[in-house]
């Protein structure tokens, strides 16, 4: 699967292909702002938690594995890798699934911080690149009442997002303050991080040669 740039860009021929090991069609639509054609390939990976594996451990774990996988597929490329895991207290909290399991995370986390923490890998077995970085995203939840919860996932059914909350949509209502250094990073792929790794394998962001 090919995704270009919106027809006002231009694209800039890249030194090697980029591949984006992901499905998920937030990473995609984040991934498509630095106007830069990548391909789309699933990294086949098992996200099980490891026995007492901490959430940031879980992230970066995770968010390389992916790289990893895609880039034993195609050495030559690329390959960016992220993965995202809420945090409660220490405790993994993935993605609902279903209604009754989103109303019991949010019910959970009404009143409480929460850290998401993504992580973000890029790889490139050619020539022998490989780097991770964690952005740790803090959420702060306002006290919700089950009418207001109800209200929210009937209206947005965010059963694909860790922790049940769609930060930007109206999952923002939920919430009472927002701190992370990297503004993406908290819909699932944090760009500025992603844009330093990229730049360090060698791919040009603001055209051929480009610097920081």
């Amino acid at each position: 699967m090919l995704d270009t740039p919106p027809s006002s860009a231009v694209p800039h021929p890249l030194p090697r292909p980029l591949i984006l090991g992901s499905t998920s069609r937030y990473r995609r639509e984040l991934l498509q702002r630095l106007r830069l054609p990548f391909e789309v390939l699933s990294p086949q990976v098992d996200e099980t938690p490891a026995a007492g594996e901490a959430p940031a451990d879980l992230a970066v774990r995770l968010a390389l594995a992916k790289a990893r996988a895609v880039a034993a597929q195609s050495p030559d490329a690329v390959v960016i890798g992220s993965d995202q895991v809420a945090d409660l207290a220490g405790e993994p909290i993935g993605k609902p699934g279903d209604h009754a399991r989103a109303v019991t995370q949010l019910r959970r986390m009404s009143g409480r911080a929460v850290v998401f923490q993504t992580a973000v890998a890029v790889v490139c077995r050619a020539i022998g690149f490989e780097q991770v970085q964690r952005v740790p995203v803090t959420v702060r939840f306002r006290t919700l009442d089950d009418a207001e919860i109800e209200h929210y996932l009937r209206a947005e059914q965010p059963y694909d997002c860790a922790g049940s909350a769609k930060s930007e949509g109206l999952g923002i209502a939920l919430l009472s303050a927002i701190e992370s250094d990297d503004p993406t990073a908290l819909i699932g792929l944090p760009l500025i991080k992603t844009c330093e790794l990229l730049r360090a394998a060698g791919v040009p962001l603001l055209g051929a040669g480009a610097g920081s």
